[in-house]
């Protein structure tokens, strides 16, 4: 990422990292671990819903036009699903609702685009989350899935992440693992934490 870029990222996330740094106690995905090694581990992981939006942007660019995107539905850009009492004149509209924080931030290739997604909280059903109010945003249900990780710390570049999903790639051939899903590189942290803090994954379901 080259310092315009990353100094772009910033301002462009700064609300987002502000409201979840504000977040006690920052919600991360239920998983079971069932085999480790160094930092290469097959999880078990519980069912998940998203809110995922698709970019058409090249691997280092596409958060940038994402996260804004999935934030405002978290922050209130959304509307309740609740019945609303009938009223005369008809203008009453359901209130929306802040949805908090979980880490990380997931994209993975979508044909020739990224999808970039949001984790929601565990509180939530397909049916008890807030409807986007932008056509962009979508919700989607994950279901249960093992998945091979590999974790990593350091920059976000493209050439970081396909040198660690290499090497996942041959842990996974290694395991006689066969892959069932798109690789997906997962950040735990906001773009202004230092380099070798952040807690990076690649994600790669199998059977």
């Amino acid at each position: 990422m080259n310092r315009k870029s990353f100094f772009y990222t910033t301002i462009v996330l700064l609300p987002f990292f502000l409201y979840s740094c504000a977040t006690v106690g920052i919600e991360k995905p239920n998983y079971k671990v069932i085999e480790k090694k160094g930092h290469f581990e097959i999880r078990l992981y519980k069912p998940q819903i998203i809110a995922e939006t698709i970019v058409d942007a090249d691997f280092d660019n596409a958060g940038n036009v994402a996260f804004r995107r999935l934030f405002n539905y978290i922050s209130g850009e959304n509307r309740k699903k609740q019945s609303i009492a009938m009223t005369a004149p008809v203008n009453q509209k359901a209130p929306s609702e802040k949805i908090a924080m979980t880490a990380p931030v997931n994209q993975q290739q979508a044909a020739e685009n990224y999808a970039i997604s949001f984790i929601m909280p565990s509180k939530y059903t397909i049916d008890t989350l807030p409807e986007p109010l932008n056509p962009k945003v979508v919700l989607r249900q994950i279901p249960a899935r093992k998945i091979a990780a590999i974790r990593y710390s350091g920059t976000w570049s493209q050439k970081r992440y396909q040198k660690h999903k290499s090497k996942l790639e041959a842990l996974i051939k290694e395991k006689n693992l066969r892959i069932t899903g798109t690789p997906i590189f997962a950040r735990y942290n906001p773009p202004f934490q230092l380099w070798f803090l952040r807690r990076n994954e690649v994600l790669i379901p199998v059977e």
